[in-house]
């Protein structure tokens, strides 16, 4: 499995802290970087794989302050 199959498993699994780390140590990028990547990257599997995520868009990500 590549870095980026984990990756978005994390983000599915809506581990939120834990995805951007490891963007960031994958892409060894800057953290605002990582965040933008996350968004990307949350958008296209909303579009590619909405029915594997376990709460709605609204639900998503709520108690998580970047």
């Amino acid at each position: 499995m590549d870095a980026w199959q984990s990756i978005d498993d994390l983000i599915v699994q809506q581990r939120i802290i834990v995805a951007m780390q490891a963007i960031h140590a994958t892409e060894g990028c800057s953290l605002p970087r990582a965040i933008e990547l996350f968004a990307e990257r949350y958008d296209h599997l909303r579009r590619t794989r909405s029915g594997d995520f376990a709460v709605s868009p609204e639900e998503y990500g709520r108690g998580v302050h970047t």
